[in-house]
């Protein structure tokens, strides 16, 4: 290749990291939390307990929209270490309004708990 010709090389890509240009460079940062505290560790055991549970039922509306927002939590939880205050309000709200079907479960109970209702 000649000298004042531009030279493009394409590596590996991992975690979707790219870089373009003369000497560009790309870096990843691992963004998971080194670790879950207690309270993250209860909850996502009771979600996932929940969600267990949920498989017993009948399928509806109301139970699809509890396994999501149940989904939704453990998958912050499990990506970030802990889930926010957001996720926590819109899991209660969908709890609340599940009422009739969660009081089955003691599952139920103790995600409500954790989530302080």
């Amino acid at each position: 290749m000649a000298p004042d010709q531009p030279h493009v090389r394409i590596g590996r890509a991992d975690n979707s990291s790219f870089a373009f240009g003369d000497h560009a460079r790309a870096e990843t940062r691992n963004t998971t939390s080194a670790g879950r505290d207690e309270t993250a560790e209860e909850l996502l055991a009771a979600v996932r307990e929940l969600r267990a549970d949920l498989t017993r039922l009948r399928q509806s509306e109301e139970t699809a929209r509890l396994d999501e927002a149940l989904a939704d939590t453990e998958g912050e939880i499990t990506r970030t270490g802990t889930a926010g205050e957001g996720r926590l309000a819109r899991l209660r709200e969908v709890l609340t309004d599940a009422q009739n079907i969660v009081t089955l479960f003691a599952s139920a109970g103790a995600v409500a708990g954790l989530l302080g209702m």
